[in-house]
């Protein structure tokens, strides 16, 4: 998604293994790649949400995001390549920063910082998610293609 801020992410390899093994492979090597941050084999991560892109979009997605505790003082650095910028923020000022016209982000990014923002400490966020039953989350585009809007589950216009 070029020109707005994203969590890092990729693509599953064949050799990451099955289930939901091979995602957890996958979001450890994008966050060293993408990031320059590296987790530790026994790091634990915690299943946080997952986002399937709307069928109207043409390049679909099916992304699973975790959660974990980075390294102390571990600033992440941007490759070059994928990302060219990389910084750490809390979910609330990334979400003013967002209101304020001053950062630019996904949808589902600024979802998911919604609910971060809920969470005083990672901690605190990470116990919350932990061992709890992750729906996939399957936004849906109504209206007309030059007036149009994204609604969630659980939105009461979206359709069944």
């Amino acid at each position: 998604m070029p020109g707005v801020w994203v969590f890092p992410g990729g693509s599953v390899d064949d050799g990451d293994g099955e289930d939901e093994a091979r995602f957890k492979a996958c979001a450890v090597r994008e966050l060293e790649e993408e990031a320059g941050i590296a987790l530790s084999a026994d790091e634990e991560l915690v299943l946080f949400s997952r986002w399937i892109t709307p069928e109207v979009v043409s390049r679909r997605f099916d992304a699973w995001f975790f959660l974990a505790l980075a390294p102390a003082h571990t600033p992440p650095t941007p490759d070059g390549v994928e990302t060219v910028d990389a910084q750490w923020f809390e979910p609330p000022k990334a979400l003013a920063a967002q209101a304020a016209g001053d950062l630019v982000l996904a949808f589902p990014t600024i979802k998911q910082l919604e609910l971060l923002a809920e969470f005083a400490t990672a901690d605190e966020a990470l116990a919350a998610h932990r061992d709890r039953e992750v729906e996939p989350i399957l936004p849906k585009v109504i209206g007309a293609p030059d007036d149009h809007r994204v609604v969630l589950p659980g939105d009461p216009d979206y359709p069944a």
